[in-house]
């Protein structure tokens, strides 16, 4: 999950920046990005439905087990709970 190559559009209200400035700004939000981008907090933040099973899975563990199989099963889904 963690790549450190990765796009970001980054916008500022100042017409133009620097360099410097926004290797600072690219900086600081891979490191946000980073903390934030765990199987932890991955797992909270989603919940797998398995329509075969009529049921949700939401332990973190099982959400992990669940998303690294190499073949996923037909109807199901990784759903978040926002």
């Amino acid at each position: 999950m963690l790549d450190p190559n990765r796009d970001l559009l980054v916008l500022s209200k100042s017409i133009q920046l620097s360099q410097e400035e926004l290797n600072k700004q690219l900086v600081q939000l891979n490191r946000i990005i980073y903390d934030t981008e765990t199987w932890n907090i991955y797992c909270q933040v989603n919940e797998v439905i398995d329509i075969n099973k009529h049921s949700i899975i939401r332990k973190p563990h099982l959400i992990r087990k669940e998303m690294s199989e190499k073949w996923q099963k037909p109807f199901v889904f990784l759903c978040n709970k926002n």
